[in-house]
């Protein structure tokens, strides 16, 4: 026995498969009203377990007799627990998305990078502009990094920045590069730079005392 294949009911197989259709076209030829109530309520019971995610929603019984109605071809008369709906909006398309026709200058950090910009240059207090720089910078050099899988100098960050803000923000590098502002973990940082500095040291030592060596 085929049933009907029209959009909705195409919609619906999908996810209670063609033997509930069929079914659903069984009930709908039957001539007494109490069986045809009493063998929709079983289905019911039965699209309720091959469908467990409408669980999780709000008026999910309700949801499921409507199913049920719409699979029917909106002609099933029974009494049904909740007023049957034929649920038109399953026809609906799906409304058109609207994506990004701009793309940033800089992929490696994205649109989002660009905006944080461009809402820094809005800020007329000069210590809430430089405490924005050195949070874009923290964000600008980590992302580089992800995206890269290498280092990057403060020298490229603050340029990238003055670029994307037109020369609107700008910070004196120097200050930036001594206080370690664009790293996300200054400390870190310091004591790495110490850490290398103790180890290249006895090196210099025992290159100074070979070189002392043979000038003796």
């Amino acid at each position: 026995m085929e049933a009907s294949t029209t959009f909705k009911q195409e919609l619906l197989l999908r996810e209670y498969g063609r033997n509930v259709q069929d079914l659903v076209n069984y009930i709908t030829k039957v001539e007494d009203r109490k069986e045809r109530t009493r063998l929709s309520q079983l289905l019911i019971n039965l699209m309720s377990k091959l469908n467990p995610q409408l669980r999780d929603t709000q008026d999910y019984q309700q949801k499921l007799w409507n199913h049920l109605f719409v699979m029917s071809g909106s002609s099933l008369d029974v009494d049904a627990p909740y007023p049957l709906s034929p649920m038109e909006y399953l026809n609906d398309k799906p409304q058109p998305m609207d994506y990004p026709l701009e793309t940033p200058n800089f992929k490696h950090y994205g649109k989002n990078v660009e905006l944080l910009v461009e809402r820094a240059t809005e800020l007329t207090d000069t210590k809430e502009r430089e405490a924005a720089i050195i949070s874009i910078g923290k964000l600008m050099k980590t992302l580089y990094k992800s995206y890269n899988k290498e280092n990057i100098t403060d020298d490229v960050i603050l340029g990238d920045i003055r670029q994307i803000s037109k020369g609107q923000l700008d910070m004196n590098l120097q200050y930036i590069e001594s206080n370690n502002l664009f790293e996300s973990n200054p400390r870190q940082q310091e004591s790495n730079y110490q850490q290398r500095s103790q180890n290249q040291g006895p090196r210099n030592k025992k290159s100074n005392r070979s070189s002392n060596q043979r000038n003796k």
